[in-house]
């Protein structure tokens, strides 16, 4: 996966058929968009349980672009090289699950995916600020993690910090909750590039009919590139 900062529409399978994976992964590529997010929730971690390796090397063979791997899940270390083999493009692991977070982000590129770190609503962009060389990807948490369709919080702030802390560095924002066309503006405006949407994205469609999908995903995208208009 080469990189660029052009905005990237990453829906979040949370919100998907779970019982029709692979064809709600293949449609929403066939949509427009750019990444697959894979939400992994532990119920220890966060409140909620969802998926694991297994399902992703299921979805795998379905997605053609990147697969996007978020573990919500603590300890992270033990599951890094199941959740690699299974095929994720890149994997981010939240600051917050355990003490050791740039030996995790070493074990993720030594496992051959990208490296993403996770900061939560209560956690400053300075947790990473040590971290800038270590990671491909720093995701926002615009809600708490553990459910899907929570309430936008307001993060921009934290996103100028990061923006203006990577610098030059090939390094993604990614923003993840509550993300849809009124806060996708805000968001890409203060610097962010991977927009994660589930709700958004998945609301009105359904595998046999998935041009809701693609007419989701194009809002998303048109409203945070028009802020560069």
């Amino acid at each position: 996966m080469s990189f660029d900062r052009s905005i990237k529409i990453a829906p979040s399978i949370l919100a998907a058929d779970f019982a029709n994976f692979g064809a709600e992964c293949a449609a929403i590529e066939a949509q427009g968009a750019d990444w697959v997010h894979v939400d992994v929730m532990d119920g220890h971690f966060v409140p909620n349980i969802t998926f694991g390796p297994a399902t992703c090397a299921a979805i795998r063979p379905h997605i053609k672009g990147v697969m996007d791997v978020h573990l919500m899940i603590a300890p992270v270390d033990p599951y890094i090289d199941a959740f690699a083999q299974a095929g994720a493009d890149v994997i981010t692991a939240h600051v917050e699950a355990g003490p050791h977070i740039h030996r995790t982000l070493q074990a993720i590129r030594g496992a051959g995916a990208k490296a993403g770190v996770a900061l939560n609503p209560g956690t400053p962009a300075e947790a990473v600020a040590d971290l800038m060389d270590m990671v491909d990807l720093i995701c926002v948490m615009t809600v708490n993690p553990g459910f899907g369709g929570q309430k936008f919080i307001d993060m921009t702030a934290k996103i100028r910090r990061l923006r203006a802390m990577i610098g030059d560095r090939p390094v993604h924002i990614e923003i993840d909750g509550g993300v849809d066309p009124t806060t996708a503006p805000l968001v890409a405006k203060a610097g962010a590039d991977v927009l994660v949407a589930g709700s958004a994205v998945f609301r009105g469609g359904s595998v046999s009919d998935p041009a809701p999908y693609g007419t989701n995903i194009r809002a998303i995208r048109d409203a945070a590139t028009g802020t560069y208009a």
